[in-house]
């Protein structure tokens, strides 16, 4: 027998497609717009979520038995706030430049729908092991949407990945710059990544026809 059942497979694919928390639950969209204008922020950012969302899933897993209902929410507060404040803590410590970046979205993982709805739906009601696949699957089903909106916002309004020309150099005009070409600064602001969400919502809807809702 595999290390995972067919069900609890599903726990970490079904976020990545069908019921993924950004473009099926419209949950997170504030970062999704705020910090996707660079690749490599929207790396970190996915990162940091996962590394909240799978351990605090976990933890709260562990105390689901010993936590009074009336306080429930207050401890899953401190919970994710423990666990922010390491990754905001790594994140100077080793990557600072780009703490600056993410600088007060860091902090507003705690108040991030995705991370509370799971604490509230999943984790209260089942064991460690498939709270810890439920924290992975939701994360990762959140990261691949920051990071497919962070690489076409980075790459058509700045012409870089992670920071490097790709397209060619726009001062010196070689590359694809050579051709004419300029990179599109409306890119690089937040209604950029909500157009760019708005078009995968659309793609994924229109390879399920099962996803569009009922008028």
């Amino acid at each position: 027998m595999g290390l995972l059942t067919k069900k609890d497979a599903h726990l970490i694919t079904d976020p990545l497609a069908d019921n993924n928390p950004i473009t099926i639950q419209v949950l997170g969209i504030c970062s999704a717009l705020a910090i996707t204008a660079e690749l490599k922020a929207s790396v970190v950012m996915a990162v940091s979520v996962l590394f909240v969302l799978a351990m605090g899933n976990v933890v709260i897993s562990l105390m689901r038995n010993i936590i009074p209902s009336k306080i429930r929410i207050i401890v899953q507060l401190i919970v994710v706030a423990t666990l922010v404040i390491i990754v905001d803590q790594v994140l100077k410590a080793f990557a600072y430049e780009l703490s600056k970046t993410l600088s007060v979205f860091v902090g507003l993982i705690i108040t991030n729908c995705i991370i509370m709805g799971r604490f509230e739906a999943f984790a209260l009601a089942n064991g460690p092991w498939r709270s810890f696949l439920d924290g992975i699957g939701n994360s990762l089903g959140y990261g691949v949407i920051l990071i497919i909106v962070g690489f076409f916002r980075e790459l058509f309004g700045s012409g870089t990945l992670f920071g490097y020309p790709v397209l060619g150099n726009p001062i010196e005009k070689t590359g694809l710059y050579a051709t004419g070409y300029e990179n599109n600064g409306f890119m690089i602001i937040p209604p950029a990544a909500l157009i760019v969400v708005g078009i995968i919502i659309w793609v994924q809807r229109s390879r399920n026809p099962a996803l569009v809702e009922d008028h």
